[in-house]
C-alpha cells in the first residue's frame, strides 16, 4: 500500500442564502408591509480524526471539499433552509496548518475528534429587518456572505505504541511479520522498507497494541540522508521505542549509537524515549561472539534481549516486556502548539487594521468588516449609509481621522471603493 503522510488541500465553506425584498399584499391587511425572509447558513467544513484511517492517500485523487451553499429567503418571511455541514474524516494523528498563516490550528489524535477549519457564511437578511419608524418600506435586504476559502496541510504522524528502529536490513519488518498479521515487503537489501508498516499484536488479555515498523535509519537521517528523515517524526508519538540490532554486522555496538545520534538530533524527546533493545540474528552467530557482543552491550547499560526474527526464537519473551512496557508506560502528550485561528471560526468581530497607502488612499483590512464590504452593494445609498454606520461603530473612522485622512480621500474595503466626506461638508 502506499504511504502518504503529508498533502495539501483546499477547502471552502458554502455562501450564504440571499435575503430578499417582499411586500405582504393580502386582502384585509391594511397596508401591508415588509416580508422578506432570511437566507440560510452555509455549510461549514469540518475535519474528524478516524482511527479506522492510516494514510491520507485519498487526498491525492481529490483534494478540493466545498459545502453545500444557504437557500435564498422567500416571501412571506419565510426563511431559506440552512446547507448541512460537511464533514472530512482525516487519520487519527493528522496535524492540520493553514498555509497562508503558518498556523497549525488542530492536532487530531483522538477518535472523533472534531475541528471546524471553515465556518459556513451568514444568511442575508431579508428587508423585514430594516423597518424602522423612520423607514416602513424599506426597499434593500442583504446578500448572504460567502464561504471560506483556504488552502490546509495536513501531515500525518502515526499513532503508534510501540516504534521499532533499527539500521537497514536489520530484520524490523521480518520481526513485525512475525509477531503481528502484517504483511511488509521483505529482502535481502537495504531499504526495503520505504514507507512505515503497521501490525496489531494481540496481547494476552484480549486486545491488541500497535508496533509501527519506521524505515531503516543511517548516519546522517535527521539531516536529511536517506529515508528516515521523512518518517522520524513518527516515532516521537510511540510510547517506546524496540531497537533492533543486527548481530552479524561488523560493529553492532556503533550501529546502536549512530541510531541514537540520530533520534538525539532530531528532538530532545525521542533521545529520552524508552528503548527496549533486541540483538536480532542470534542463529546466524556463535556462542562466543554473542557473549562478547551482550558483554559490549552490558558495558553501557544495556542488557539486549537476544532473537531471532527469522526462526521465531526467544520472540515469545520479548513480546511478554513489549506488552508489559505498553501497560505500565503512558503515552507522551503532545507538544504541537495550536494557535487560535480566527479565519476559520469568523470569531474576528473586532479585528480589523487600517494602512495608508499614498498620500490619499487607504486600506482598511479585518475579517468582519471585509466580508461585511463583500455582501455590500454599493450602487445601494442604503445599504452604503450602513457600511458607513458600521465603521463608525467598530471605531475604524477614528482610526482614520488619526491617520489624517481628508475630504475626497478613497477608502479601499474589500471590493467596495468608498470617497471620504466628513459631517462638515453637509452642514
Amino acid at each position: 500500500m502506499q504511504f502518504i503522510d503529508k498533502v495539501k488541500i483546499k477547502i471552502c465553506s458554502g455562501k450564504g442564502g440571499n435575503g430578499v425584498v417582499a411586500w405582504r399584499r393580502e386582502k384585509f391587511v391594511d397596508k401591508g408591509g415588509p416580508a422578506g425572509g432570511d437566507g440560510g447558513k452555509g455549510g461549514s467544513v469540518y475535519l474528524v480524526a478516524d482511527e479506522g484511517l492510516s494514510t491520507l492517500l485519498d487526498f491525492t485523487y481529490r483534494s478540493v471539499f466545498k459545502a453545500d451553499n444557504g437557500e435564498n429567503g422567500f416571501k412571506k418571511s419565510m426563511h431559506g433552509k440552512s446547507a448541512k455541514d460537511l464533514y472530512i474524516k482525516v487519520p487519527a494523528g493528522t496535524i492540520v496548518k493553514d498555509l497562508k498563516s503558518g498556523n497549525i490550528i488542530a492536532d487530531l489524535v483522538h477518535h472523533e475528534q472534531t475541528v471546524l477549519v471553515a465556518q459556513g457564511g451568514r444568511g442575508g437578511r431579508g428587508n423585514t429587518h430594516f423597518c424602522t419608524p423612520q423607514n416602513r418600506a424599506p426597499q434593500y435586504c442583504e446578500p448572504g456572505e460567502p464561504g471560506i476559502e483556504r488552502e490546509l496541510q495536513l501531515e500525518l504522524k502515526l499513532l503508534a505504541d510501540v516504534g521499532l528502529l533499527g539500521m537497514p536490513n536489520a530484520g524490523k519488518s521480518t520481526f513485525i511479520s512475525k509477531v503481528s498479521a502484517a504483511k511488509p515487503k521483505i529482502a535481502d537489501y537495504p531499504f526495503t522498507t520505504i514507507v512505515p508498516n503497521l501490525g496489531v499484536v494481540r496481547k494476552h488479555s484480549g486486545d491488541g497494541y500497535v508496533i509501527a515498523d519506521i524505515p531503516g535509519l543511517i548516519e546522517g537521517a535527521s539531516d536529511g540522508i536517506g529515508l528516515g528523515h521523512d518518517f522520524l517524526r513518527h516515532v516521537e508519538r510511540c510510547r517506546f521505542l524496540l531497537h533492533i540490532v543486527d548481530g552479524t554486522e561488523v560493529d553492532p555496538i556503533k550501529n546502536y549509537n549512530v541510531i541514537n545520534d540520530e533520534l538525539a538530533k532530531y528532538s530532545e524527546r525521542l533521545a529520552n524515549l524508552y528503548q527496549v533493545v533486541a540483538i536480532n540474528k542470534i542463529d546466524a552467530i556463535d556462542d562466543e561472539t554473542l557473549a562478547h557482543l551482550v558483554s559490549e552491550f552490558e558495558k553501557i547499560g544495556v542488557k539486549p534481549f537476544l532473537i531471532s526474527a527469522f526462526t521465531g526464537k526467544n520472540l515469545e519473551d520479548l513480546k511478554n516486556e513489549l506488552e508489559r512496557k505498553v501497560e505500565t508506560l503512558e503515552k507522551p502528550v503532545s507538544d504541537v502548539v495550536v494557535e487560535e485561528d480566527l479565519d476559520a471560526t469568523n470569531n474576528d468581530d473586532g479585528y480589523w487594521q487600517v494602512a495608508k497607502l499614498n498620500k490619499d488612499t487607504y486600506l482598511v483590512d479585518g475579517g468582519r468588516i471585509v466580508r461585511i464590504s463583500q455582501v455590500t452593494d454599493q450602487r445601494s445609498t442604503e445599504q452604503i449609509i450602513r457600511f458607513q454606520n458600521i465603521m463608525i461603530s467598530m471605531g475604524i473612522m477614528d482610526e482614520l481621522k488619526r491617520l489624517g485622512i481628508k475630504n475626497g480621500d478613497t477608502i479601499l474595503v474589500g471590493k467596495l471603493e468608498l470617497e471620504y466626506w466628513d459631517d462638515e461638508v453637509y452642514k
